[in-house]
């Protein structure tokens, strides 16, 4: 038999490597802790059948179980590659199956960065590490580690592939990662990214979850299953393998290069849901510092959207927004023609009376920036030279509609369109069936994103107390919240407490209104006064599909919003979140049907400080808001 040389290099490396794991011995199960040792991971190697075998997981949180034992597992095919570049070809039914541990890697981290706009002034980045090194023991250039962070707040786990010596590329066919709970834990379930919510128990799904994916276990424990760092890949949902069994569910094959690294499942552990809400840092963390040098021009602010576009209608706008304390309007969609036909240019404006040039003059001149919409057939044939153009108009936001998403191809278009308006200074706004991954962190441009089922749906309050534990800890989402349309099903003091619940560095608001139907409601003046980007965030209280109350801070001023489903509720709020020592005045917007006005909506003031408790009677689909400032 003859041997060509590159086989006998490969037979000689194996070797090598075989002596070289035998020396060290390296054991095949391992403990990996958080900072504050509440959250502990063991992962596993193990053989399974006919000597393959397979890397597992288990997870708990202060000694009580999260995950049990769990599959971590890719599926590749690289044949084409391999056949193509004259190399071997694997023909392991499962690719993990032959994998060796070469090596395990300890490492802390713990610092902390400040975020162009959040939900806090600082963010701490602090985890404990395990890389677990491994090779194909039939083929030396088949490297892949297995990353694993462990935080206060949980875990993340990758795949990483280091570079392959021979050049091969890499075809993800699924990824089939298991989330295996204990009999009687039941998830807050949403089919797609606009859907409602329902309460299920892990049996007898449809429907793939979308994520993230926030569960209530048996042992009063809350877990979120989190997608971070998806920006060169496609999306991956939760589908049913069985019954309390989870697996990830990749939307297309994904075709990549080395080195390179899958995006980070993440699973948030807490005992209540008010701690859950609260993780929103995990998904940042879990991506790249950001790329903009100059972010000067990133200015969060609050938008309304001009209904009506003639010139006459936008100048109302804008002289509404100013005094209203708004910083954005908004044109939506049909400006530059049919949405969506490839032959409109949204370079040019498509409509009689709406002189584009006039209305940014004026709005500039009152301190308003504009945001155009712009669909995602104009994007994709447009977007080289679409977001300079805008540059030189003096736009300041695009808002990217009917988005494709899911699929590999359309997940790194959209990044690429991010980085491109980034380069031109131009801020960005996502709309319809796609949800960030904390990207935002690596391009702040990216302000807020809607895959949330907002007003353009209406729903009703219980769809509304569902969502700071769910939708929103994949990032900031955009509501658009409305105050007068008939349609909305809650009271307008719940309305008006979104605006500090919901956090999005860009907060519509007005969404379906017009200036004329504003009649000086007073109430309106906790939005004039309300800020969208935070010092400090608490989530007070809350259960998912009952109510929440959250208080934010920006210096030293406090908003509060408290929201109950369709259900009314009493609600007792201990204020020992301000400074001791200091007075406070509490001017509580709250619903009160004996008001003369058509919102009925009334105000009151109460002096507290740290000791205080406040009770709030919330209405059916109620809610109040409380901007609390020094006294």
């Amino acid at each position: 038999m003859k041997y060509n040389s590159y086989t006998i290099l490969m037979l000689l490396s194996l070797l090598f490597f075989k002596a070289t794991a035998k020396e060290k011995e390296i054991p095949a199960e391992h403990l990996l802790s958080s900072p504050d040792r509440s959250v502990e991971l063991k992962f596993f190697q193990k053989e399974i059948a006919n000597k393959e075998k397979a890397f597992f997981y288990q997870l708990s949180y202060k000694g009580k179980p999260v995950i049990l034992e769990s599959k971590l597992e890719l599926q590749l095919d690289n044949h084409l590659s391999e056949s193509a570049m004259a190399l071997p070809v694997d023909k392991h039914k499962n690719w993990f199956e032959n994998l060796q541990i070469t090596g395990v890697k300890r490492s802390t981290k713990d610092t902390t960065w400040i975020p162009v706009y959040g939900e806090k002034k600082l963010i701490r980045d602090q985890y404990n590490s395990l890389i677990i090194s491994t090779v194909k023991d039939d083929n030396p250039n088949y490297l892949m580690n297995i990353e694993i962070r462990a935080y206060n707040q949980g875990v993340a786990i990758r795949f990483f592939f280091p570079e392959n010596a021979k050049g091969t590329y890499y075809r993800i066919m699924s990824e089939n990662t298991e989330f295996n709970f204990a009999p009687g834990t039941l998830a807050w379930k949403a089919n797609w990214a606009q859907a409602p919510y329902e309460k299920v128990a892990l049996e007898n799904w449809d429907y793939e979850a979308e994520r993230p994916l926030t569960l209530e276990l048996k042992n009063g424990l809350f877990a979120t299953l989190i997608e971070a760092g998806m920006v060169d890949y496609s999306r991956s949902k939760f589908k049913l393998k069985a019954q309390n069994s989870l697996v990830t569910s990749m939307f297309t094959p994904v075709d990549l290069i080395s080195p390179v690294a899958t995006p980070w499942r993440a699973i948030l552990v807490a005992e209540s849901a008010p701690e859950i809400a609260m993780g929103t840092d995990l998904i940042l963390n879990l991506n790249e510092p950001s790329k903009i040098k100059d972010e000067n021009w990133i200015k969060p602010g609050k938008i309304m959207r001009v209904m009506s576009q003639t010139t006459r209608d936008a100048f109302e706008n804008i002289d509404f927004a100013a005094k209203r304390n708004l910083q954005y309007i908004l044109f939506d969609w049909k400006w530059y023609g049919p949405a969506f036909s490839f032959n409109s240019d949204a370079s040019k404006v498509a409509i009689n009376d709406f002189d584009l040039p006039a209305i940014i003059k004026y709005a500039k001149e009152k301190g308003i920036g504009v945001w155009l919409y712009v669909n995602q057939q104009a994007l994709l044939m447009q977007s080289d030279s679409l977001f300079s153009i805008y540059k030189k108009w003096g736009v300041a936001g695009v808002k990217f509609g009917f988005v494709q998403s899911g699929s590999h191809r359309w997940t790194t278009w959209i990044e690429k369109a991010i980085q491109q308006a980034a380069q031109n200074h131009i801020m960005v706004n996502i709309h319809d069936d796609w949800r960030p991954t904390g990207e935002q962190r690596t391009w702040p441009n990216l302000m807020t994103a809607e895959g949330i089922r907002g007003n353009e749906e209406m729903p009703a309050a219980t769809s509304n107390t569902v969502m700071p534990f769910t939708r929103f800890l994949a990032g900031a989402a955009d509501y658009t919240i409305c105050y007068f349309d008939s349609r909305i099903k809650t009271t307008h003091a719940h309305q008006l407490a979104l605006a500090a619940i919901y956090f999005s560095p860009i907060q519509t608001l007005y969404w379906y209104d017009k200036p004329a139907l504003y009649k000086g409601e007073p109430e309106l003046e906790f939005w004039d006064k309300i800020p969208v980007t935070w010092d400090e965030t608490k989530v007070l209280s809350g259960k998912p599909g009952e109510y929440i109350t959250t208080v934010r801070r920006s210096g030293e001023e406090w908003f509060l919003g408290s929201i109950t489903n369709t259900e009314a509720r009493k609600v007792e709020l201990k204020l020992d979140f301000l400074p001791k020592g200091q007075k406070f005045v509490a001017r509580i917007y709250h619903d009160d049907n004996t008001v003369n006005t058509a919102t009925k909506v009334g105000i009151k003031d109460i002096t507290v400080d740290a000791q205080s408790t406040l009770k709030l009677d919330l209405q059916v689909s109620g809610g109040a808001a409380i901007w609390l400032h020094k006294k």
